[in-house]
């Protein structure tokens, strides 16, 4: 039997590693109603015509411009998607919500602002506040009358969150807690009205606060110069025996770290979401600009270099969506299952982002990253002419990198990867050890190439079983002689999670495109065929490079031989002309003048 089940139709957290999915039962972004649609063209239409006329405007941090669009956004419904109708929201499912951080995500230093006033300025007081405290708050956050931020990093304590010295002391009248310290890095700090912020009570107890600008005792330096994102609102926080009410604690004292890390997950998979939908505006002016340059009395487009570069940006952009939308719709219908089963809103949705924390974490890393490879073959094809201010692809390219810094560092976030993985599996939640188990005695057999699928894409459903194979093999055998000093090496940990990454991608791809070619018909997919095929060959390449990386830095003589032969029949595959594969792409795109999958 398989070392990996291929049923099931609704997967756990993590669960995508031991088991199959169905493609029908995966939502693909063709699956969006008309409503959603509408939404996509509103953000579209929003940015067109509000944010891009406007840029320079907004990265010279023109006072009160960016406050202004939020509030025209406010008026559209964009702030307020997923926020219930009692509090004056849309009252969305989650995967609408995605949608709109997808559709404003190409909007430049407008997107951080929009992202960090419905993400963590809006939804910590939604999640975890009281009902008091979400009548007085949330309307005024969904319209934009508000605007929400969050104060979480320190100067000493970047990813270690938990290390922050900012202090909470209860008065003597017991009104009021007395706040010192200093929040850094602070998105929208500069017009803000209310910020969620973290200290510790008693030296210990870190805890969570909602902040009103104007309190007495809180003020903010001055705007950060950054290298990208200029007309973000970057400012520290400073707190000098700032006068909190009692009642603006939020959630539990002690239990702020609940609050931080469970809004990191969602903000994770909507972070991706965003970094694609700049992907896709960056994409297109790439496209555009190779189109009209002309070198040697033709278009640059028509150079096999050029071309490679253009297919490659969509065959990236068109994976990390196949596999954000997989996520998001793996999150919304484990939202309306908690709800079912009585849960409230909140806290359902919130349960389903913890669910899929490990699919958001790779999400992440692979959204930002996709989003670096863009903006950065983007400038290439731009020539000289990428590096000046003239052209967007340079603030593109700018603007993009602190996404692999956002929401937890993209190192961090490989870690996670593992540590969640690992400790779902001894909690019981996924039967890691059992298929691991099965992939070490086949490395003791004779190799058995046949398979009883004879299906359309049986050879690609067989890779991604054998990548699943590969990485349980590599780090059950990392986990086996590593045992308990395995956190401390973090370059293994790394190379594992890079191994989920590509092999959750190139999953969540060939689903998409299963479910086209059922639904269209192999004829009409032939290019999304191009580029799940091409994908999939390269990740081959890929997850045997880290899992040769992991496996050397650990085993050696009989057992390194072993596990290097096991690594190369799982990573193998049949011989494939990515060439000409990605002219096909690049020339659908040049056709179409933009991206255009």
């Amino acid at each position: 039997m398989s070392a990996i089940s291929q049923q099931s139709k609704s997967l756990q957290g993590g669960e995508w590693l031991v088991k199959g999915s169905n493609p029908f039962d995966t939502f693909i972004p063709e699956d969006f109603d008309e409503e959603q649609k509408m939404v996509m063209d509103m953000c579209a239409q929003f940015l067109d015509t509000e944010v891009m006329p406007v840029l320079d405007r907004i990265d010279k941090l023109e006072k009160g411009l960016m406050p202004s669009l939020l509030e025209k956004a406010g008026e559209q419904g964009l702030l307020a998607t997923v926020l219930p109708e009692q509090y004056g929201g849309l009252g969305k499912d989650f995967i609408t919500s995605t949608i709109v951080n997808e559709g404003l995500g190409g909007g430049y230093s407008f997107s951080v602002a929009v992202a960090a006033h419905t993400g963590i300025g809006t939804l910590p007081i939604l999640y975890f506040g009281t009902d008091e405290q979400k009548q007085k708050y949330i309307p005024k956050l969904a319209t934009g009358e508000w605007k929400g931020s969050y104060g979480l990093t320190e100067p000493n304590s970047g990813s270690d969150a938990l290390g922050a010295k900012t202090s909470a002391t209860l008065s003597a009248d017991g009104k009021y807690y007395l706040l010192n310290g200093q929040k850094c890095w602070i998105t929208n700090g500069g017009f803000a009205d209310i910020y969620t912020v973290f200290a510790k009570i008693d030296g210990d107890k870190f805890t969570g606060f909602i902040i009103e600008r104007g309190f007495e005792g809180f003020t903010q330096g001055p705007e950060e110069h950054k290298m990208g994102i200029k007309g973000s609102s970057t400012v520290q926080l400073y707190f000098q025996d700032c006068k909190v009410p009692v009642e603006n604690v939020l959630g539990d004292i002690g239990k702020g770290h609940v609050i931080a890390f469970n809004i990191l997950n969602i903000g994770r998979l909507k972070l991706c979401a965003a970094a694609l939908g700049a992907c896709k505006r960056a994409s297109t002016e790439t496209v555009q600009y190779a189109t009209t340059r002309e070198q040697f009395k033709t278009s640059i487009s028509n150079f096999g270099a050029i071309k490679h570069k253009l297919a490659e940006m969509a065959i990236r952009i068109w994976v990390g969506e196949s596999a954000a939308y997989r996520s998001a719709g793996w999150i919304n219908e484990k939202e309306k299952e908690m709800q079912a089963a009585g849960q409230t809103f909140e806290k359902a949705l919130l349960g389903a982002a913890e669910e899929y924390a490990i699919e958001c974490a790779m999400l992440k890393v692979f959204g930002s990253e996709v989003l670096n490879y863009v903006v950065d073959e983007g400038v290439q094809v731009h020539g000289g002419n990428g590096f000046s201010d003239e052209y967007l692809i340079s603030k593109a390219y700018r603007d993009a990198r602190i996404n692999r810094i956002f929401e937890g560092t993209n190192e961090i976030n490989r870690l996670l990867t593992l540590d969640m993985t690992l400790k779902r599996a001894m909690k019981g939640k996924i039967d890691l050890m059992g298929p691991a188990m099965a992939v070490s005695k086949e490395l003791m057999s004779i190799p058995d190439f046949s398979s009883n699928d004879d299906g359309p894409f049986a050879k690609e459903k067989k890779y991604i079983v054998n990548f699943k194979k590969a990485l349980l093999m590599t780090a059950g055998a990392a986990v086996q002689k590593l045992m308990m000093k395995l956190d401390k090496e973090q370059e293994i940990l790394m190379n594992l999670a890079d191994m989920a990454i590509e092999t959750f991608h190139a999953e969540s791809a060939l689903l998409r495109l299963m479910k086209l070619v059922e639904r269209n018909g192999a004829d009409a997919m032939k290019l999304q065929t191009d580029i799940v095929q091409t994908y999939i060959y390269d990740a081959a390449d890929r997850i045997n490079k880290a899992g040769k990386d992991a496996l050397n830095s650990f085993a050696e003589g009989d057992e390194l031989r072993m596990m290097h032969i096991g690594l190369k029949r799982f990573t193998k595959v049949d011989p494939f002309n990515t060439k000409d594969a990605r002219r096909r792409i690049s020339e659908k795109l040049v056709a179409e003048g933009k991206y255009c999958f």
